[in-house]
């Protein structure tokens, strides 16, 4: 965690509307997967030894034994939460007939600034470079991109049909593209050009174009779509690029891979701001009005394994869904109030 500021009131487990109800040992699960790959976490060898086998009833008094909980009490700061997802989209290796918008891997000359697991702390300012004989200067935006800055290269890792759905793809962070040829690979965020993250959501809306409350992705793609060159120019205003490496198919196997370097487990990892919190501790996540896949009330024990441009604050997170269309549309309609308790290790 940052030095800066978190308001912080110790809790009972007790007082946790949800949490004696809760599936712990699929939490459990998941924060295994971030001990296996941070050596430093408290409560690492402890998890570990206990394995991915054990009972919600074992899972719960390993939480309640190795952690206290702490709500966060953050009035400048309101708890919202809102949903990703990996996309699932048709591709091809080579251009030709629908696929001609490219997908890039990470150029070599780009100089990042800033620690990738921190990019939401530093979304104000130009964090991407490249060098050239009269110094280094910002890297290329979207629009320098789009208009062919990187052709000719050979950065092209796949070909998509449209922009949308790469533009997409690069707010997820992820994507699951089944290959024209056959087969399929899971391409995994590789790193960004370093210019601010614009929401084209949130301009929609300061322009009148979308209500707030008919606000969701599946909006916003048909205003998009709904005039290709307006659209264009949108996702333009968005500086932002991200550039993307092909998962190792066994790595990837099991679903694509967060901040932290584990793969993402569906409504129980959760992006964070890491000004605010550290990746692999458990938060329980209180939500109104947003439901859990099986209708419940969403009340949850997630684990902080992932970060994003635009979450910002000790209490917003972006709930993981999963892969595919379904997941999807569950993402895109999440935008809820939410309260965060914290669970922070016994020393």
């Amino acid at each position: 965690m940052d030095d800066e500021p978190i308001s912080l009131r110790p809790a009972l487990f007790a007082d946790i509307d949800g949490w004696a109800s809760d599936d712990h040992a699929a939490a459990f699960r998941a924060l295994l997967r971030s001990c296996r790959a941070e050596p430093e976490l408290p409560h690492r060898d402890a998890a570990i030894a206990l394995g991915p086998g054990i009972g919600g009833g074992v899972a719960r008094a390993f939480f309640e034994d190795r952690f206290s909980p702490h709500v966060v009490a953050e009035p400048r700061a309101p708890g919202f939460v809102t949903g990703y997802y990996e996309p699932e989209i048709a591709g091809s290796r080579v251009r030709g007939g629908p696929f001609q918008m490219p997908v890039y891997r990470r150029p070599d000359d780009l100089i990042t600034l800033a620690p990738e697991a921190e990019r939401a702390r530093f979304n104000d300012r130009v964090t991407g470079m490249r060098q050239t004989p009269d110094g280094r200067v910002p890297y290329y935006t979207r629009q320098e991109i789009w208009a062919g800055a990187l052709a000719g290269r050979g950065l092209e890792l796949l070909y998509l049909e449209d922009a949308v759905e790469l533009f997409y793809m690069q707010v997820q962070g992820s994507g699951l593209v089944r290959l024209n040829e056959g087969g399929a690979v899971r391409l995994s965020y590789a790193g960004k050009n370093g210019h601010p993250y614009t929401s084209i959501g949130r301009l929609l809306i300061e322009r009148a174009e979308i209500a707030p409350d008919a606000m969701s992705m599946a909006a916003v793609k048909a205003w998009l779509r709904a005039d290709r060159a307006r659209g264009r120019a949108l996702m333009e205003e968005n500086r932002s690029y991200v550039f993307f490496g092909v998962l190792d198919p066994e790595e990837g196997r099991d679903g694509p891979r967060g901040g932290q370097g584990v793969t993402l487990t569906p409504g129980r990892s959760l992006a964070v701001d890491t000004a605010y919190h550290r990746l692999g501790l458990p938060i329980f996540v209180t939500a109104d009005g947003l439901a859990t896949e099986e209708g419940q009330k969403f009340r949850k024990l997630m684990i902080a394994q992932d970060v994003g441009s635009a979450i910002r604050g000790p209490q917003r997170g972006d709930i993981f869904w999963g892969t595919g269309a379904a997941a999807g549309a569950i993402a895109g309609s999440t935008r809820h109030k939410a309260q965060f308790h914290l669970l922070l290790p016994n020393r």
